[in-house]
């Protein structure tokens, strides 16, 4: 195992079979029901939940960890011999979860040495930053080394997605720059970038379809991307814009994920998104 060991948290959609093959220990949310209340993914599989949200009456929430949550994951890296721990976190403007690790990180400091990275990411674009920080480890990279790779990494990092409907992000107080959607979505299809960490209104589409090529638009203009992500909230066009993707960006193999609990529960079912790292340059 390398000497600094990668934490992240359910909101990245990485997949569990790459988290464990990477080593990678995953730290639950919590998705509520009324007064049911699971552990992300341990609990509640994808499928579950996107099962419940399409077919129940009760609109999810979502809980960050506990402190003790992190604490148990960062002192079991102490455990396992690990110099050091770096813990992805999903946008700390969405979710109190990167001040839970940071408050747990503080608690174990006499124990093992714990970088905190905030991602402003969600979902695949976060679980790419997992996997780069994972990479960096296992070159040999220290703390302050992955760090700074993330940060790079992060700066050249865009997200965008459409959506079906407000009510979850406005219902679970997610909206930002959105909320100037209300009132108008029988209209169109908006898109919506994850820009900042915040959600914020990108522009607004005549259709659905109109809505899946301005998404395809955005890679297609970037230039040269390290990689593409599709997230698929229980889209029935998902296979569409993977095809749409792979036909505008000659040789890209899209990395396609499912929404999990966490982003699907402030977004809703009909989520389509798009994420891709442009290329460094000297």
């Amino acid at each position: 195992m390398p000497a600094i060991h990668i934490v992240t948290d359910s909101a990245c959609d990485l997949g569990p079979e790459l988290a464990e093959d990477r080593g990678v220990k995953v730290v639950p949310l919590s998705i509520r029901f009324g007064s049911e209340q699971l552990a992300d993914r341990t609990e509640l599989s994808t499928k579950e939940f996107w099962d419940r949200v399409t077919t129940g009456p009760v609109m999810p929430q979502t809980a960050a960890p506990s402190p003790g949550a992190f604490e148990e994951a960062f002192l079991g890296a102490a455990g396992d011999g690990a110099e050091g721990v770096v813990c992805v976190c999903l946008s700390s403007r969405l979710s109190a979860t990167y001040e839970v690790a940071c408050s747990a990180a503080s608690a174990v400091a006499d124990r093992i040495p714990v970088c905190v990275f905030d991602s402003l990411a969600v979902s695949v674009a976060q679980g790419m930053l997992v996997v780069a920080a994972w990479q960096a480890a296992g070159d040999g990279a220290g703390l302050d080394e992955i760090e700074a790779e993330l940060a790079g990494k992060l700066s050249r990092t865009k997200i965008y997605g459409t959506i079906d409907s407000l009510d979850f992000l406005r219902r679970g107080g997610r909206m930002g720059g959105a909320a100037a959607l209300v009132g108008s979505m029988l209209s169109i299809k908006p898109v919506v970038e994850v820009r900042g960490g915040t959600v914020e209104l990108e522009s607004r589409q005549r259709t659905r379809s109109r809505a899946l090529a301005y998404l395809t638009s955005k890679v297609s203009n970037a230039g040269d991307v390290d990689w593409v992500g599709v997230m698929s909230g229980a889209a029935a066009d998902a296979g569409e814009l993977v095809a749409m993707v792979r036909e505008a960006v000659p040789g890209c193999q899209p990395v396609v994920v499912e929404l999990g609990p966490v982003v699907g529960s402030h977004t809703g079912p009909g989520t389509l998104g798009l994420a891709f790292e442009t290329t460094s340059r000297p």
